[in-house]
């Protein structure tokens, strides 16, 4: 029986080899993601052979959610634990995050074994980072009309070091404490607890960013890190909305500085909140990766 457990910091590198075998794009599939957001849904995490597994209990339907295993092996035999483990609880096995091709995977190894439905709130949108870091062609004219605003501040850019971290905290900890809702959005309160991850073990995670001071105050502050060989990760995108234009600048201060080398660049979804929608596809993605919740019956 699959023996489930807190992530920690130890579990780094048996997590990251893992990862690097899968050779997934989608956010999920991130140690630092991992252990950054364990508290949003109440994740655990096991391993079975060489695979890596987490699961969600802290779900809306109480059913845990488990994310499709990264690794290598025997999928049908890791899968029929995750099922096991499932079912002796008293629930059917859901799996989250599934993309198209690991749907047909799934369908190949267990033909009419389950149902799935369209996670559109948790589709990734992936860009070509050449996109994001050129802004050409017509599509992105307003883009470029915002970057132009940014560029006549008096701004200074500079990628995040040491020095930074508590900087960076409080920045975005008085982001948090500004929102009216502050003390009872659940999500909001997660998210404190991963900006405290992150910039706590900044080195140890691998992690990037970059800052944008405006009369030496901090005015936005961005953070990412390799997905895999090609796909490079946004995690954190926080800016004072008081400048003209600071969205687009962190972003492609950022983009120039940090990601030369990656084909792709994921930005994470959009938790079907309309205004971030909104934004992330006024960037044009070259696709969506789409995600699914898989029942088995």
């Amino acid at each position: 029986m699959l023996e489930f457990r807190q992530i920690r910091l130890a579990d780094r590198d048996r997590i990251n080899m893992a990862l690097e075998k899968s050779g997934f794009m989608g956010c999920e599939y991130s140690f630092a993601n991992n252990l950054a957001w364990c508290r949003l849904a109440g994740s655990e995490i096991c391993f079975f052979k060489d695979f890596y597994i987490i699961c969600a209990f802290d779900t809306d339907d109480n059913i845990p959610l488990f994310t499709l295993p990264a690794g290598a092996g025997d999928y049908r035999e890791v899968i029929h634990e995750m099922k096991r483990f499932s079912e002796n609880y008293g629930y059917p096995l859901q799996i989250g995050g599934v993309t198209e091709n690991s749907l047909r995977m799934l369908d190949e190894l267990f033909p009419d074994k389950f149902d799935f439905t369209h996670d559109r709130d948790g589709s990734d949108y992936i860009y070509r980072q050449s996109d994001l870091a050129e802004l050409a062609g017509k599509k992105y004219h307003h883009k470029r009309t915002h970057l132009a605003r940014f560029n006549e501040l008096d701004y200074e850019f500079s990628i995040i070091m040491e020095k930074d971290y508590d900087d960076c905290i409080k920045f975005i900890t008085d982001d948090y404490n500004s929102r009216q809702d502050s003390g009872k959005n659940h999500s909001a309160i997660a998210e404190q607890y991963a900006v405290n991850t992150f910039f706590s073990f900044f080195e140890e995670l691998n992690l990037s960013g970059g800052i944008i001071r405006i009369n030496g105050k901090i005015a936005a502050v961005t953070v990412g890190e390799k997905l895999n060989s090609d796909t490079f990760g946004i995690h954190i995108e926080k800016a004072d909305r008081n400048y003209n234009g600071i969205y687009a600048g962190i972003n492609n201060c950022f983009i120039r500085a940090c990601t030369d080398g990656y084909t792709y660049i994921n930005r994470e979804e959009d938790l079907g909140i309309d205004g971030l929608r909104k934004s992330k596809l006024s960037y044009y993605p070259a696709f969506l990766l789409n995600k699914y919740v898989v029942k088995f019956k």
